[in-house]
């Protein structure tokens, strides 16, 4: 029998290894950790200011001309230690022994820094855009950006700020760019910027989220992989030489790794990032200039857990969408979201890879291996049996990244079933409040152009409202500027009611101008620059002009007193002609206090708020519109357009055009989205704006996107944020073109007349070429019975006009509504006894389904000698024509009757047969076609980019040629008119 003694191993050993776990215990509770002795990596302070500290790593060798430059952004909620969490493996310890210079941006905790809690995202891209600066003039090489998670999406930023200027590359770590691809449970992307919305603007406005309340945040990412991991520290504590190797990162990511988020930085990722997805769409605002993605230029490299949760790979992979120019490749790794950068899969595979692509790109070294072009298909080396963990994980990821805690991912999950109901609701609840509004207007309700953004300063003054040569202006600077010009105009004179000429370039300032003269009460007459300004002048009694610098000149010519409004130089003038000229930034008004007698706003729905010029048949005609006029049009656009604070219109029409004015700006300002103003159409800067300004919707009047569709770019035509078109008289053909360039983008075609309440809208867009139907809240329309031979209306029995048939031609009337009408001719007694009409003079058909076709106006009717001919079928039908690029129809006369001709012009390189036109031709009636087509250079165009057929209806007959084709009636057949001699037999 062998004796028991207290030293054995039944006693000792178990002993030990209390006792070692108490030691190692006792440690741990007095240090934080285990001591393990090792140091971080040395650097030293280059530069340091409120903002930031700019380490530069390994000093003593910084001054090797060989090692390029590399800056390592952190994300917010994490120490910039995360890049030297041990010497051996660490970032900036790999990177140093591959020959690069590492430097590292420490944003430090923002609760210990002066003002730190009142960052702002913009405040971080324009401190690396100084980093930049630095690093290069330090080491006279361009940089290697590279960033983790949230510190990646500052990188893309700061790179699209720069536009690449001093960037050698740009490098990220599940850094995610589509931050709504993959949403979990089905959840609408609608849904959750909604959600992301109210808390930004109820949440992060109030308070920020300490370093505590991160941690923990993303340790309830995985619960039971914190638990399990905690459990086997504990199980372990007896070893404390087999914990040693992974005590930093355990320290790190336990207690020293995570500090305090500023409340309104995450505000604005989550507005501008998650609500509005500008990382994709563009049309983010840093420091009060634009910038979009697809400005980088610069190689891109990004690499992506297979794993990651946070930075999901279809969402990280977005980049390549949003970054069309740039060289974008990608690695692909089996890791988590932190296990990119620290741990032994970043040692061994990621720091490495990045090491040796900085040399690749340097010049001095082979591609790496791991380095792939990134795929089109973000699902592309995706294993399936992660994704679900991925898509469930990725809810709580993202919104634990942005601050918001799991929770509430939970509850979203829970709930993700009726949530997906309320979507479909969800157009409802932005529509209906339009809707109320327009159906509650009384003659004597207040509305205006001035009250609606006076509305828009007091609800949101810090969101965008004008974007305009790459700079933002906010809701309250525009209300604050809008005040300041109406304290001018009554300075000098105007008064309520007064019309005023406005004769400016599409601006801020132009739209200032309108705006206050609303807000003023007065009645902004929108004067086209064209040729018969002086006669528009006269016309109106217009005594006093708004204009601009550019206009001021041909404002002068006209003797009406000039109000300068706007940035430039005067002309020099004589004295006399000066006495007229009145620059409004220039008057001092410190000293002037506003009358009694004004009221802003006080325009009311029966009042009359602007004057538009048209030409019809070579005859200018007045259109006058009332203030419910103008939010009828504001308020349906919003609607039929679904227009909300996510949108961005691209404001290609003139101001001085009802469409302009009334569907472009309008309908912004209705729906409470951003506007970006452009001085005309210009295809390389639409290309480039489109992108920077985040266009969702772009306005249109007639032929005006044509340049834009036959202009090529790449960038553009493979990924752009456009979703809608909307405008008026857009050409069939045209519209064809503009679907197929600008896919999926749609066309919101409609028609408002500028007397009455007609308002059509085809929100469909499935009938290319149709006007639409009666929108929502708008007047009643009917169709009243027309002989176009005769030019009466065609009566019953009973001496009232005959309501029109299904796709019979007629003349679209209106009903008024009592008191909010500005039509001076109503027609009375027309369907029935005592029953009021307006007449738009337009001519319409009705097909079965209800939607409306435009045919003519009642003045422009060709009379032939086979009857009248109507201009816009022959022109729908010549559009169906891929060669034609435009068309318009006119009369010739002659001595017995009017000819119908029809000038079209080729696009490049297309080519026009008689085969073509008959077919295309053959689905009017003989007697509706075109007598003579032929080919010309150009087709005039109005300001408004109407087609104009003045100076080709005065030129009179075509010569017979190969480009000239006649309409032989005894076939139907189109021939060459060269083929017989002397004028086409058709005349």
């Amino acid at each position: 029998m062998v004796p028991v003694t207290w030293g054995s191993d039944l006693i000792a050993g178990p002993l030990d290894r209390i006792v070692a776990t108490t030691r190692t215990g006792v440690e741990v509770l007095r240090f934080g950790g285990l001591q393990t002795g090792s140091r971080p990596s040395p650097f030293q302070i280059v530069e340091r200011c409120d903002m930031y500290r700019l380490r530069r790593y390994f000093p003593d060798g910084a001054n090797d001309p060989l090692r390029p430059p590399v800056v390592l952004v952190p994300p917010m909620m994490m120490s910039a230690n995360v890049f030297d969490v041990t010497r051996d493996q660490g970032a900036v310890g790999v990177l140093h022994d591959l020959g690069v210079d590492p430097w590292v941006v420490d944003f430090g905790s923002p609760d210990r820094e002066t003002g730190g809690l009142e960052r702002t995202l913009s405040d971080h891209v324009v401190a690396l855009s100084r980093v930049i600066d630095s690093v290069q003039a330090h080491t006279g090489c361009r940089v290697h950006l590279a960033g983790y998670s949230q510190g990646g999406m500052f990188c893309y930023q700061t790179a699209a700020y720069r536009r690449s200027e001093g960037l050698a590359s740009v490098i990220t770590f599940g850094a995610a760019v589509d931050s709504l691809s993959g949403l979990p449970f089905g959840i609408p992307a609608a849904l959750a910027g909604r959600g992301a919305q109210l808390i930004a603007d109820h949440v992060f406005n109030r308070l920020s989220v300490s370093g505590w309340m991160a941690r923990t945040g993303f340790q309830l990412l995985d619960p039971i992989k914190t638990v399990r991991a905690r459990w086997a520290f504990l199980r372990q504590l007896h070893d404390r030489e087999a914990l040693l190797p992974r005590e930093q990162q355990r320290r790190f990511l336990e207690v020293e790794g995570w500090v305090a988020w500023s409340g309104p930085a995450v505000a604005e990722l989550l507005r501008q990032f998650v609500v509005h997805n500008r990382m994709m769409a563009g049309g983010a605002a840093i420091d009060g200039t634009l910038i979009t993605l697809a400005e980088i230029t610069c190689p891109v490299l990004a690499f992506i857990g297979e794993i990651d949760d946070i930075g999901q790979p279809a969402a990280v992979r977005g980049i390549r969408r949003a970054a069309p120019r740039a060289e974008v490749s990608e690695v692909l790794l089996r890791a988590g979201h932190f296990g990119l950068v620290v741990g032994s899969t970043a040692a061994t595979h990621t720091w490495p890879t990045v090491g040796k692509w900085v040399l690749w790109q340097d010049g001095r070294g082979p591609r790496p291996e791991d380095v792939h072009a990134m795929a089109a298909d973000p699902s592309v080396g995706i294993d399936d049996a992660a994704g679900l963990s991925s898509r469930i994980g990725h809810s709580a990821g993202a919104l634990a990244e942005l601050g918001i805690g799991v929770s509430l991912g939970l509850a979203d999950a829970a709930v993700g079933a009726a949530r997906s109901g309320r979507e479909i609701a969800g157009e409802a609840v932005r529509t209906l409040p339009r809707l109320a509004r327009l159906g509650g207007l009384q003659p004597h309700t207040r509305v205006s152009l001035g009250g609606l953004m006076a509305e828009q300063a007091n609800r949101a003054p810090n969101e965008e409202c004008f974007l305009f040569e790459d700079r933002v202006h906010t809701n309250a600077a525009v209300d604050c500027r809008i005040d300041e010009v109406v304290r001018g105009l009554i300075a000098v004179g105007i008064r309520q009611g007064a019309h005023i000429g406005v004769l400016m370039d599409t601006s801020p300032s132009a739209v200032t101008a309108i705006a206050a003269l609303s807000r003023l009460g007065a009645v902004a007459v929108l004067l086209p620059p064209d040729d018969d300004l002086a006669a528009a002048v006269r016309l109106c009694e217009v005594a006093d002009m708004v204009t601009d610098p550019h206009h001021l000149a041909a404002a002068a010519a006209t003797g009406a007193r000039v109000l300068i409004l706007g940035h430039g130089r005067t002309v020099d003038l004589d004295r006399t002609e000066s006495d007229q000229v009145v620059e409004l930034d220039r008057l001092d008004l410190s000293g002037e206090r506003l009358p009694q007698w004004y009221r802003p706003n006080p325009g009311r729905a029966r009042d009359l708020a602007f004057v538009f010029f048209s030409t019809t048949g070579g005859r200018r005609v007045v259109k006058e519109v009332t203030n419910h006029r103008w939010a009828l049009s504001a308020y349906g656009t919003a609607t039929a357009a679904a227009l909300g604070r996510g949108d961005t219109i691209y404001c290609l029409t003139p101001l001085h055009h009802p469409s302009g004015l009334m569907v472009g700006l309008g309908g912004a300002v209705a729906g409470g989205s951003r506007i970006a103003l452009n001085g005309g159409v210009n295809p390389t800067r639409f290309a480039d704006e489109v992108h920077r300004y985040g266009v969702t919707v772009v306005s249109y009047t007639w032929a005006m996107l044509l340049e834009l569709v036959d202009a090529t770019s790449p960038e553009l035509q493979e990924n752009h944020p456009i979703r809608l078109f909307i405008g008026a008289g857009m050409p069939i053909g045209l519209w064809h073109k503009v679907t197929d360039r600008f896919a999926p983008a749609r066309v919101l075609e409609f028609y408002a007349s500028t007397e009455g309440d007609a308002v059509l809208a085809n929100v469909a867009g499935t009938k290319i070429g149709a006007k639409g139907r009666p929108l929502p809240g708008s007047g009643e329309v009917r169709l009243g019975g027309y002989d176009a031979a005769t030019g009466r209306f065609i009566e019953d029995d009973h001496g009232f006009v005959r309501p029109c048939a299904d796709d019979e031609v007629g003349v679209l009337l209106a009903k008024p509504r009592s008191g909010l009408d500005a039509a001076h001719v109503s027609m009375r007694g027309v369907f029935a006894e005592g029953d009021t009409w307006i007449t738009t003079d337009h001519l319409f058909r009705r097909d079965r389904d209800g939607d409306y076709w435009f045919v003519d106006n009642r003045n422009t009717v060709i009379q032939s000698v086979r009857g009248p001919v109507f201009c816009q079928p022959i022109c729908d039908a010549l559009g169906d024509i891929t060669a034609i690029d435009l068309a318009v129809v006119y009369p010739v006369a002659t001595d017995a009757h009017d000819v119908a001709v029809a000038a079209v012009t080729v696009g490049k390189g297309g080519n026009l047969t008689a085969a073509s036109l008959t077919s295309a031709l053959s689905s009017l009636p003989r007697g509706q076609r075109p007598a003579i087509v032929h080919v010309v250079d150009r087709i005039p165009l109005t300001p408004s980019y109407r087609p104009l057929s003045t100076t080709l209806r005065a030129a009179g007959l075509p010569a017979p040629g190969e480009t000239t084709w006649y309409h032989d009636h005894t076939d139907g057949h189109y021939r060459q008119s060269a083929t017989i001699g002397g004028q086409p037999a058709a005349v």
